[in-house]
């Protein structure tokens, strides 16, 4: 399985009219989710996160592409 590159966000049964709302719409959860935390706790719930989407992936090579491409320009 290749990584997506292109939006691939949607909620099931809601319907778009643009492509980028379903983006604005995780954002906007993400940033609610770090809402008040110290600097440590949003670094922890940035690592939570991030396992719990690495293990829904559940593919290591998509895992090290993204790896890859994350760290591009860094």
């Amino acid at each position: 399985m290749p990584l997506q590159l292109q939006p691939n966000l949607a909620e099931p049964g809601q319907r778009y009219f643009r492509d980028f709302t379903p983006g604005d719409d995780f954002y906007e959860a993400l940033i609610e989710a770090h809402r008040e935390l110290s600097d440590e706790q949003s670094e922890m719930l940035n690592a939570k996160l991030i396992l719990l989407l690495a293990n829904q992936v559940g593919d290591i090579s998509v895992l090290k592409q993204a790896l890859a491409i994350a760290r591009e320009g860094v």
